[in-house]
């Protein structure tokens, strides 16, 4: 298996007639989803995703890819095109078409419709090309071909890539749940035609490729959806990923057959779900919706609630509920639904939130307790059978941690893919197709991009750390009022401290430790305000943590009398 090189250099020029591969985000993390084909000196870009900070990224709000790659030829970039509709795929978009208004975004129906919602908010109107399984179009010298895939939302498409480097499958976000609500399965029969024409590099989606067997049906979650509604005394609330069409369905279809009505709450929910019902997706029986302030007219047993906030979100309308901080009040004898998975990293926010909600009466039925989730990526079992239908010389995993990359690629290696054909790359590492042999190449910059409030790539690994540590321990500014002549300080220092615990007497130590700094610098002859802050912040910082253990930021001010 070709692992990457931490001595990676910039690759070199792609020969004539080659194919360069290069992931720019979700290969090491689950999110950020985003890779470059360049070919005939032009680019096609595979999605453009977000991936959602953890708590030591504090005050981001997502992560983009990182555009340095291709900033400079964007020009070049002949279309994005998207497999399906979640934020790690298209929520990097309105801010790649900032940059180049006019680039052709391609994709399925719901998925330009949901995107649609999301560059409105940014004041962007795109140039799209909509397009269905089955479709065969160009982009430059990419001819490109879509294949259905089924996944956990509707409209998910695989994308083949023709060039004269030879053909490229990659299968976006899917499953092969051989009864999906919408009844389009992953076109298996598409894979083989493929794999007959002869797939020189097979991109697939590594998320679940640790998990051995098959993902189950999303129908088999109607049991247990179905007893939550017959046996909830009083209200239903549901909470699942707003983009989850068709688990939703199953939710208004249980509503409507034990006679509740059902009412969308949180702005992405009734926007989505808005959409989804507009263009045919979600079937949403006659007077079945209704809205939220209808919910007090009717009996308790006879309504429920759709909402957000199932990954334990503070701003979402479950936390808030968890916390006593929305208009509908959780007590006792409610059921809460919790439809969804913990994506990790989460599970703590998770936790609280059912914590919450037990505490104020409520019944929480949810993955840990219930069959209320099935995956949306295909399990090892599945990922085995595309490896044995596609037939592919080349394999290179996506989407996942360094685990599930590893894991899809030793699948490969079991079905008979030569070792050294398993390309195991990472964000920035480049992989060229030339004259049918793929290698690992070189690398390009590829790091976080963090969106901060109204500024892009403004914060920064330094700024985090300082964030950090202002949160854990603290900051002290000391204003110093300084004799010009003598150096000496003219009255005693004072204080500010916010976050470092502190009482009357806690600085009175370190007064000391300052007049004889200042004392010492004088003597050296050293006037200088931005030297004289500079030694003031290393003994301070020095007394504070021989006294208290604790590193806080120190900010000095130097005030000449």
């Amino acid at each position: 298996m070709s692992h990457p090189h931490p001595t990676l250099g910039p690759p070199p020029r792609l020969p004539a007639g080659g194919l360069r591969v290069i992931p720019l985000g979700g290969l090491g993390e689950i999110g950020r989803n985003m890779t470059v084909f360049e070919h005939d000196g032009k680019l096609l870009i595979v999605d453009c995703g977000v991936l959602f900070p953890e708590e030591h990224q504090p005050g981001v709000d997502v992560i983009l890819p990182d555009f340095t790659a291709i900033r400079d030829r964007l020009d070049d970039v002949v279309a994005v095109v998207l497999t399906h509709g979640h934020e790690d795929h298209i929520g990097g978009v309105p801010y790649l078409l900032r940059e180049r208004a006019d680039i052709p975004v391609v994709g399925s129906r719901l998925t330009l419709a949901f995107l649609d919602g999301k560059l409105k908010e940014h004041g962007i109107k795109p140039r799209k090309v909509q397009v269905k399984e089955g479709d065969r179009r160009s982009f430059g010298p990419f001819d490109c071909e879509f294949v259905a895939v089924n996944h956990s939302i509707p409209d998910g498409l695989a994308v083949a890539l023709r060039t004269a480097a030879g053909l490229v499958l990659h299968t976006g976000d899917f499953k092969m749940d051989q009864f999906p609500l919408d009844e389009r399965i992953t076109d298996l029969r598409a894979f083989a035609r493929l794999g007959e024409e002869g797939v020189d590099l097979f991109l697939t989606d590594s998320t679940n490729a640790e998990v051995p067997g098959f993902t189950t049906s999303e129908r088999d979650l109607v049991p247990a959806i179905e007893q939550v509604f017959r046996t909830a005394p009083r209200r239903v609330i549901v909470s699942s990923f707003a983009s989850h069409v068709h688990r939703i369905q199953q939710v208004l279809d249980a509503a409507h057959e034990h006679g509740r009505k059902v009412a969308f709450v949180g702005r992405s929910m009734v926007r989505n779900m808005g959409i989804a019902r507009d263009l045919g997706y979600l079937k949403v029986p006659q007077g079945l919706v209704v809205d939220t302030k209808a919910l007090d007219k009717l009996a308790e047993k006879k309504v429920a609630l759709v909402c957000t906030g199932s990954q334990g979100e503070p701003m979402a309308a479950l936390s808030r509920m968890a916390n006593r901080d929305h208009m509908i009040r959780i007590g006792k004898g409610d059921t809460v639904l919790l439809a969804s998975s913990l994506i990790p990293g989460n599970e703590n926010a998770i936790y609280r939130v059912i914590n919450g909600l037990t505490r104020w009466g409520a019944n929480v039925v949810h993955k840990g307790n219930a069959k209320v989730h099935v995956s949306g990526h295909a399990s090892a079992g599945e990922l085995v059978y595309c490896y044995n239908i596609v037939r592919p010389r080349h394999v290179m995993p996506v989407h996942g941690e360094w685990r599930h990359l590893q894991a899809n690629g030793d699948l490969a290696v079991r079905t008979g893919v030569d070792r050294d054909n398993v390309l195991l790359a990472e964000d920035g590492v480049v992989v060229d197709l030339v004259d049918g042999r793929a290698s690992i190449t070189g690398k390009v910059p590829a790091g976080y991009v963090y969106v901060d409030g109204m500024t892009v790539g403004g914060a920064t690994e330094a700024s985090l750390k300082d964030r950090r540590n202002l949160a854990e321990e603290g900051v002290i500014t000391v204003v110093a009022i300084v004799d010009a002549d003598t150096g000496a300080l003219v009255e005693p220092p004072d204080f500010l401290a916010r976050g470092f615990v502190h009482s009357e007497d806690t600085f009175a130590g370190v007064v000391p430790v300052i007049e004889k700094t200042l004392a010492k610098a004088a003597e050296e002859g050293v006037g200088d305000a931005v030297q004289l802050e500079q030694l003031i912040v290393r003994s301070v910082g020095n007394w504070a943590f021989r006294t208290y253990r604790r590193r806080p930021m120190i900010i000095p001010v130097i005030i000449d009398a």
